[in-house]
């Protein structure tokens, strides 16, 4: 039996079952459905790519995996060397693992782990309420969100403060010697409630964690690759570690990557054999990852899917022009993300199945009704979801 995510497996609905997917759309056997949500946020070229498919075929022609303990291989040398250049600033030094969740694991350790390498203690990760960054152990406890980690709620060594520039100079000014990384998810707070914020409050950031000399994380799994607007918000402010995942390899395999600075680097590198990282998952540098991942990032940039994303925010932001309903709290805007926060989750219940028999496929959780969509999406096809999200009020 199947354990589904997020669900009380006695009470769930029974969920549809996909027989295929291309495009946009995915198929069950009497529907096809726009997917709203890219497969949680990670599938921006959509199901099916030609390009994507073929790298992950052509790769297992050679071989699927091999651990990178002791060896590495062509596909993982040639992502590392095409992130050096892609990823801002000095990001040049990739650790690569299987999922999101883990790779803020691994930001997390190296933080830690930077200082107790120089022989201090800095115990305490400054984080933003309603943050998410997974549900692993110390993804959970920098976490804040009781809908999801309400069950673990014991908090040792973390400090959440509201994205307000006041509340963050109050944190460095009381805590920033006991302070490792001030971690956040950068513009754009996805499963806390597509929560989004000023870059002033990320830019002053950055200049307190360089005054107190704390590292500063970016956790863009979610918002990297042009969900917030801009390819990377470490585009606009450069973190010390910034984590990626979801959209890494157009959402084609689980894999995710750590990068950290020269400094972070430095922090490590040394004759010491006990100042070494001591993380490996199994699944790091897969090839197949690899190589779709490559292809990911060159479709990316080959195809000008900056642009792409500019057009889905101006369809969304004339659609939803004017729009109003009493029951919505309010309406959020950012890059590819839209979401209509309503004042109480009941005025969800029957949406997903609504959706359903207007051909477009929709999760929405608690009190936020979104969308997320790939970036190939066309006008039409993209006001089709809009229209449906607004036809849920007009019933």
């Amino acid at each position: 039996m199947i354990w589904y995510p997020y669900e009380q497996m006695k009470t769930m609905r029974k969920p549809y079952k996909i027989t295929d997917a291309e495009g946009v759309f995915l198929y069950t056997e009497d529907q096809k459905l726009i997917d709203s949500v890219s497969s949680w946020w990670s599938v921006i070229h959509g199901y099916k790519h030609p390009v994507l498919t073929e790298a992950i075929k052509s790769q297992a022609d050679n071989f699927s995996h091999v651990m990178l303990g002791g060896l590495t291989h062509e596909p993982v040398l040639a992502l590392s060397k095409k992130l050096e250049s892609f990823l801002p600033g000095d990001l040049n030094y990739c650790f690569f693992s299987d999922s999101g969740s883990v790779a803020v694991e691994v930001a997390l350790k190296m933080a830690l782990q930077f200082y107790t390498n120089r022989g201090s203690r800095r115990d305490t990760v400054l984080a933003l309420t309603h943050a998410y960054h997974g549900d692993t152990f110390k993804a959970m406890e920098v976490g804040d969100d009781e809908d999801y980690h309400f069950a673990f709620a014991e908090k040792k060594g973390v400090i959440h403060i509201p994205t307000e520039i006041s509340a963050l100079e109050e944190a460095f000014d009381k805590y920033h010697d006991r302070l490792n990384c001030f971690i956040v998810e950068p513009l754009l707070q996805g499963a806390g409630g597509m929560r989004m914020y000023d870059i002033s409050f990320l830019k002053r950031a950055r200049e307190l964690c360089d005054k107190y000399d704390v590292l500063l994380i970016f956790d863009e799994v979610a918002t990297g690759f042009g969900r917030t607007g801009n390819r990377f918000v470490a585009d606009l402010v450069c973190p010390d570690i910034l984590v990626l995942g979801k959209a890494l390899t157009g959402g084609y395999i689980g894999h995710a990557l750590t990068a950290a600075n020269e400094k972070v680097f430095r922090g490590f590198y040394d004759d010491d054999d006990r100042h070494a990282l001591m993380h490996g998952p199994t699944f790091m540098g897969n090839a197949l990852a690899c190589s779709v991942a490559l292809k990911s990032i060159e479709l990316f940039e080959n195809e000008d899917y900056m642009e792409k994303i500019r057009r889905i925010t101006e369809i969304t932001e004339r659609e939803m022009a004017g729009f109003c309903d009493p029951r919505i709290k309010e309406i959020r805007i950012m890059g590819g993300c839209v979401c209509i926060e309503v004042r109480e989750a009941k005025t969800l219940t029957g949406f997903q199945q609504f959706a359903y028999e207007r051909g477009v496929f929709s999760r929405p959780f608690l009190t936020y009704l979104y969308a997320m969509v790939p970036y190939i999406i066309t006008e039409e096809q993209l006001v089709t979801v809009l229209d449906t999200m607004k036809a849920w009020f007009r019933r």
